[in-house]
């Protein structure tokens, strides 16, 4: 009879039931494992169990594995830097995921009721992608698509807290919304997928069914750095894959200051923080300006546009970016009025810099009053 030890997250049922697919709650029982420890991995939010003379772990012992069951918890965990070792509980033999050695350090003892506060509103939307990219992603390919599954949850996280109004609009939720069936196109950096579905329509009748694609991305902060005193913004240059991919002879842009909205962030920091990363600036007083999808017929991309208030003197334009994204940016500090001469004859043709300049010529003399 298999029998697995599970610790961690995986105590947690609603992580289990979509692990498993459901919770088994007759083949389940609390015990604990002596002479081990659960500690927090140091960097991240997940636990490592770890040998320790005169420690003991709580877990729970789910006996009757079924094959299954073996593999979808297999799935969920050797992809990641585990592998399954047996121990003994109360005399009898049991599977537990075991990290690999000397890859991650131990922080702090691993705390499941701080974890399921903090951490569990977005895994659940990460572990969902995980377990539906089974037989259509190898467990060993998981890792180096794991930062982009976490923002994507991340996305779904910050979507479903703090929705737009719908006074207007259709107020029909994402569930009268019929799932027919899909697949996935494509995942590397971004993700597509092809979905079979049908909604309400206007008339009151549900739409034929239909097959579209979409292309799943996480948030974006994008901000316009501007200096009041010196009537100037700053705005970059970099080579972009859209008007390549669109046959654009010249597929360099100029744009706001941009980036994905990062695990725990809130945009407003994302938003600092690329000013950092990009041009080296420090923002002072940020600006809310709009949040918005910039093309949702087939994107789930979502902005959060600000203008940030800075000095700019000359000295700021340069070059920037993290060479560890492969970021190769080129900064331009200008007058406002050379940015809305730009706009005239088209060379500014990206959206949200337009939008942004076009939000600051209208609030441009009450900022400059201070």
């Amino acid at each position: 009879m298999k029998q697995v030890f599970l610790y961690g997250t995986l105590r947690h049922l609603g992580l289990l039931e979509i692990v498993l697919g459901h919770v088994p709650h007759d083949r389940l029982s609390a015990v604990s494992l002596d002479g081990y420890r659960v500690a927090r991995a140091e960097g991240h939010d997940f636990p490592l169990i770890l040998e320790q003379t005169g420690s003991y772990c709580d877990g729970l012992l789910l006996s009757e594995v079924t094959p299954e069951e073996q593999a979808r918890l297999d799935y969920y965990e050797l992809g990641f830097g585990y592998r399954l070792l047996p121990v003994e509980i109360a005399g009898q033999e049991a599977l537990v995921y075991f990290p690999e050695p000397d890859l991650w350090q131990a922080a702090e003892l691993w705390n499941l009721a701080e974890w399921s506060a903090l951490h569990w509103p977005v895994t659940q939307h990460s572990a969902r992608e995980i377990m539906g990219l089974m037989g259509q992603v190898a467990p060993h390919e998981l890792g180096r698509y794991f930062g982009q599954i976490r923002a994507r949850a991340y996305s779904t996280f910050l979507a479903q807290s703090n929705p737009s109004p719908a006074t207007l609009r259709a107020a029909h939720s994402i569930e009268s919304v019929t799932l027919h069936g899909g697949r996935l196109s494509h995942i590397g950096y971004f993700r597509t997928d092809t979905l079979r579905l049908s909604h309400p329509r206007y008339d009151g009748r549900q739409s034929d069914e239909m097959e579209r694609e979409v292309f799943l991305t996480g948030d974006a902060a994008l901000v316009l750095p501007y200096d009041p005193v010196r009537d100037r913004v700053l705005i970059i240059e970099q080579f972009r894959m859209g008007p390549l991919g669109r046959g654009d002879p010249l597929p360099w842009t100029l744009e706001p200051i941009a980036g994905r909205v990062d695990l725990g962030e809130m945009p407003e920091e994302a938003a600092r923080r690329e000013c950092v990363e990009e041009a080296g600036l420090i923002l002072g007083q940020l600006e809310p300006v709009a949040s918005y999808y910039p093309s949702p017929g087939e994107v789930s991309t979502y902005f959060h546009t600000f203008i940030g208030l800075c000095d700019l003197p000359d000295s700021v334009a340069g070059m920037g970016g993290l060479e560890s994204e492969a970021e190769d940016i080129k900064s331009h500090v200008l007058s406002f009025d050379a940015a809305e001469a730009l706009m005239k004859t088209g060379e500014i043709n990206i959206g949200p810099l337009l939008h942004l300049l076009l939000w600051l010529k209208i609030e441009r003399e009450r900022l400059r009053a201070g």
